[in-house]
């Protein structure tokens, strides 16, 4: 089979196989509290996002930026600093040569996610050799929802409930839909949230992905920013018992026990794994399937089950082949009924060992790629570990979930593991597959 003699490409002119992606590296901004008294305000979404890009090419000076076939850029709020197409301005911004282009996604917390997964399909094709895919949010520039024009059908022809629209109601909704899940349980995975995330610092585990940015505020001159501002260690039960439910009286919903409002940026390099190969580029982790699901808006939180469960099918794996588990924490709610339906305990040590989004934060539209680097790290401290999983809900009900393989596991690329692994193939050729912070 002819190939491209620099990118391992198959030829146009003999039959394309689907090809292996592997995720090579991942950075990311520290996250910030949106608003006034935040790390970020003052400063612009794009230019969080070009520090990811120039962080991603100092780290791997093996790649020309020549290479680099697409840079897949999402935010939730498209407009002002992260509009006008910033996949393209924030490769303009970063320095990369002009011939490589760019595009913009949304799909709401997703994004990033499905910035991957856009482009590793891309990859997978022979469309793509290297490419960077991540994602912003600066919800204190861009509030969430703001500038928002729901079609009045919506209502009027009862499309979805009044509750979808407002993220903190739906985790309300799946309180009342699973009453085992209570506040004192919420609150308590939250805590633990809290605890492991100090500890993850404390064993600098989250700092070598974390790129440094340097900020200014009139008055206050410069400042260098180089860990995350929301988490709050040594929370405690009782603090959280204190805290109002502001969407419903009497309700289980906190500021303590569901992901802030916040800022950052995030980005993945992904290639080919010929491409990886050629260019002496590191393989963290290899793309085993994905999926995405939709649900019932108003209960948008349990959309991780049925995209989880179709990504399962894809892969011919079971849950109980998941070793590792990196579960967006938009709400403690949300991550618990996604526990409760795989009989998963709310302590089991495969899920979030670095905590989550209730402790770190959620820039909505950059949190997938988040999730992609703690999988990364965590493959490589526990090579024991085969497959781990990488997933979240969704505004206006869907869920979004990756499968990963670990290159460190003994197993990696035997005849067992392929047979799964190349389930893409079927999944990327016939489908072609192309939120939610809490207001406290």
């Amino acid at each position: 089979m002819s190939q491209h003699p620099n990118s391992g490409r198959t030829s146009s002119a003999n039959p394309r196989t689907v090809r292996d992606v592997v995720f090579v590296d991942g950075v990311r901004t520290p996250f910030g509290r949106a608003g006034e008294k935040g790390i970020y305000a003052g400063t612009r979404a794009d230019d969080l996002v070009v520090k990811c890009i120039r962080e991603l090419m100092r780290r791997n000076p093996s790649l020309p930026a020549g290479r680099i076939d697409e840079v897949a850029i999402a935010a939730t709020t498209q407009t002002g600093d992260q509009g006008l197409t910033i996949g393209r301005t924030a490769a303009l911004l970063a320095g990369l040569p002009r011939t490589v282009p760019g595009f913009a996604i949304d799909r709401m917390c997703a994004g990033a996610m499905t910035a991957v997964t856009t482009t590793a399909s891309g990859i997978g094709f022979g469309a793509y050799d290297v490419v960077i895919a991540g994602g912003v949010e600066h919800m204190g520039n861009h509030p969430m929802g703001a500038g928002a024009d729901p079609n009045p059908r919506f209502m009027s022809e009862r499309i979805v409930d009044p509750a979808a629209l407002n993220m903190g109601n739906t985790a309300e909704n799946l309180h009342d839909r699973f009453p085992a899940i209570t506040k004192a349980r919420a609150d308590a995975y939250a805590v633990a949230s809290q605890e492991k995330l100090a500890a993850a610092y404390g064993r600098e585990q989250i700092q070598p992905d974390l790129v440094s940015v340097a900020t200014m505020k009139p008055g206050q001159g410069w400042t260098v920013n180089t860990v995350d501002e929301p988490p709050r260690p040594g929370t405690s039960l009782a603090d959280l018992a204190t805290l109002k439910t502001p969407f419903r009286a009497h309700g289980r919903v906190t500021a303590g026990n569901a992901a802030g409002l916040n800022d950052g940026a995030t980005a993945a390099l992904l290639a080919s794994a010929d491409a990886a190969n050629e260019l002496g580029l590191p393989v963290k982790m290899r793309l085993v399937t994905y999926a995405f699901a939709g649900v019932e808006p108003d209960v948008m939180g349990i959309g991780p089950v049925p995209a989880t469960e179709k990504a399962l099918r894809n892969a011919g794996l079971g849950i109980e082949d998941i070793g590792l588990f990196e579960i967006n924490e938009a709400f403690a709610v949300q991550v618990l009924s996604f526990l409760d339906h795989f009989g998963i305990a709310d302590d089991d040590p495969r899920v979030n060992r670095y905590g989550g989004a209730i402790a770190v934060g959620h820039p909505l539209a950059s949190s997938g790629v988040r999730l992609m680097n703690q999988l990364a790290r965590q493959f490589e401290e526990d090579p024991s570990v085969r497959y781990g999983m990488t997933t979240m809900c969704i505004g206006l009900g869907m869920g979004a979930t990756v499968i990963w393989e670990n290159p460190h596991h003994a197993g990696y690329g035997t005849a067992v593991e392929t047979d799964a692994a190349h389930s893409i193939a079927t999944h990327t050729t016939t489908s072609a597959a192309p939120e939610t912070g809490a207001e406290a």
